[in-house]
């Protein structure tokens, strides 16, 4: 894969962003293992911008470690500073998943009153309807009506 190439303006921006992070995966004598690139990964994918922490002490080796994390990753090298190492991916969209047999949530409705005294205005009332409940049309929060249960004389006609 190849690396993300971003404008200064955008760079400037995740450098800001990544300034209060804390390193997520440290890098030590062993190098550029792949359980490192694979714990790499999973932070990029779950958090998008993180930073890296690496042991060594030659610079050029830190050089090389971020273009080639950089490279293999499909990354943004934001920023190296010192043995941190700053890189951004976006995070990919997650499907959600769809369950049939669930209930409506709650939700919160507007239902206007008449007042109890002839001659008030009609006072605003927000009220909260649960998903096994329903609004009746003079304002009344009811429990919703339950199936029918039927005979097994009349399920087996069918």
């Amino acid at each position: 894969m190849a690396q993300i190439l971003l404008t200064p303006a955008q760079r400037k921006d995740h450098r800001a962003e990544a300034h209060h992070l804390d390193p997520v995966v440290m890098v030590g004598s062993d190098g550029l293992t792949a359980a490192v690139r694979k714990e790499i990964d999973l932070a990029l994918k779950a958090h998008g911008l993180i930073k890296v922490r690496v042991q060594s002490d030659d610079r050029p080796g830190r050089e090389a470690i971020f273009q080639a994390l950089a490279d293999e990753l499909g990354a943004a090298p934001i920023q190296h500073i010192g043995k941190l190492l700053v890189l951004w991916r976006p995070v990919p969209e997650k499907e959600k998943k769809v369950n049939e047999d669930r209930m409506p949530g709650p939700r919160d409705v507007k239902v206007l009153k008449n007042s109890a005294r002839y001659g008030q205005r009609p006072e605003v009332k927000t009220l909260r309807v649960l998903g096994n409940q329903r609004l009746t049309p003079g304002g009344t929060v009811k429990r919703a009506k339950p199936k029918k249960q039927q005979s097994a004389k009349k399920r087996a006609q069918g």
